[in-house]
């Protein structure tokens, strides 16, 4: 990124390569913005700069496949500003952002005025995922070759749902020829109705319409069979019960093109959380039962899941400070993405190179990203926390400009110190 920049040097910290799983004691050297050196060896050339990581894990930044960022068009939720300052205090180096803005990403030009807003603004990556339909209405694709020219990265309707599988068959088809990648909310409208929780007791004990698993279930089954079909990449943006992952559990044994996420919030979360009516538990996929969570965890560490997401989603008090069931869906999360998935390492559910590997490494495989991997020539895209440091979430402390976050009066562990983005600081707890 900037070569006039001195070398950097990050000493004394505990490298961990979700790549490869390896972890050693030592250092990484930056330089031009890339890794040049590191291991136990790794000194510092003359001039350098020195930060002593005082034995923190040192591991590649957080690349989160799932953002919803207002601006343009509701830029008082969030903008593209905003969203980079929390992500770099949540240890998110990379942002792919979601078409559900106001003109829709639908568009070339629009693709490129979100690449220069984000340059010039945001102190991440970010990203931009273009629709995958005209106006995310899910009846005429949007001109995928063009879009992926102009730079987007993937492209999907965001919370909306492709019903047409006529749409999504010619979708796929034409991202096979561009090898570009679909990626899909699967939850069918229709079978959604008014449902607004998780169906079951609980729901029913709430007097909530409820959310039956088959609304995602069929979708994902239906779509299944188009991948076959057509030979598309397709990556399933978020799965939230056992049945679900059994589904792509056969699809990927069955060597389909196929890769599915996670909310964070379907992995620290369930249903009981929402409590007395808490709408900023109200999230699509809804909040699943405990055994739906345990599946989840399961299926992340058996590797049927590949990635993890914030599914970061602004909302304001117009929109949150309603009856549950006139709510809108939506937490935010970049700022609380890696401290929500360090409860499953501290409850030794799964090892820590396991959990930056979904955070990390793979996004960034299924994007086609050179980051996500502690190794010479990689983009110093990096992170220094500890994973034990204490703390209680205070929302009014959060950097997102909207504060409907589940995890409010949280107790978590796990603190960013560092975040580098091309070699440059762009977070420092040290001076906060």
């Amino acid at each position: 990124m900037t070569s006039s920049h001195p070398p950097l040097l990050l000493k004394n910290a505990w490298l961990v390569d979700p790549a490869t799983g390896h972890e050693e004691r030592g250092g990484v050297l930056i330089e031009g913005g890339l890794i040049k050196a590191l291991g136990p060896a790794v000194a510092a050339p003359e001039g350098a700069e020195v930060i002593d990581c005082g034995g923190q894990v040192l591991a590649p930044g957080l690349i989160d496949m799932r953002a919803f960022i207002g601006e343009p068009g509701a830029a008082h939720r969030e903008t593209l500003k905003s969203a980079g300052e929390a992500a770099a205090a949540g240890g998110v180096t990379t942002i792919v952002s979601m078409p559900d803005t106001n003109p829709v990403i639908d568009d070339p030009a629009m693709v490129d005025f979100v690449q220069r807003r984000a340059r010039d603004t945001s102190i991440v990556n970010i990203r931009p995922a273009a629709a995958l339909t005209k106006g995310l209405l899910g009846q005429e694709m949007a001109e995928i070759g063009l879009l992926r020219e102009a730079g987007a990265i993937m492209f999907t309707d965001g919370a909306r749902s492709i019903t047409n599988a006529q749409v999504m068959r010619r979708a796929l088809t034409y991202a096979r020829d561009f090898d570009a990648l679909i990626v899909h909310h699967v939850e069918d409208p229709d079978l959604v109705g008014q449902g607004v929780m998780n169906e079951g007791e609980f729901a029913a004990r709430l007097g909530l319409p409820g959310i039956p698993r088959e609304a995602e279930t069929v979708m994902l089954e239906r779509d299944m069979r188009l991948v076959r079909l057509t030979g598309g990449r397709y990556h399933a943006a978020m799965i939230s019960c056992a049945d679900s992952a059994d589904i792509i559990r056969t699809a990927k044994a069955a060597g389909l093109p196929v890769t599915c996420g996670v909310s964070i919030n379907n992995l620290a979360l369930n249903e009981n959380d929402i409590g007395d009516y808490r709408t900023f538990f109200k999230l699509s996929p809804p909040l699943r039962d405990e055994d739906d969570r345990q599946a989840m965890i399961a299926a992340l560490a058996d590797g049927t899941i590949d990635v993890i997401v914030s599914d970061h989603n602004p909302q304001d008090v117009e929109t949150k400070r309603l009856p549950f069931a006139e709510a809108e869906d939506g937490a935010v999360g970049l700022e609380t993405l890696l401290s929500a998935a360090l409860r499953l390492l501290h409850a030794d559910l799964i090892s820590l190179p396991q959990l930056l590997r979904a955070l990390s490494t793979r996004p960034a495989e299924i994007l086609g990203l050179p980051a996500g991997r502690l190794e010479c020539g990689a983009p110093a895209d990096l992170i220094v926390f500890d994973p034990d440091a204490p703390y209680v979430l205070d929302k009014r402390q959060l950097r997102s400009l909207s504060k409907n976050t589940p995890f409010e009066e949280a107790r978590l562990e796990g603190q960013v110190t560092l975040t580098l983005v091309a070699g440059r600081i762009v977070f420092d707890r040290r001076s906060t």
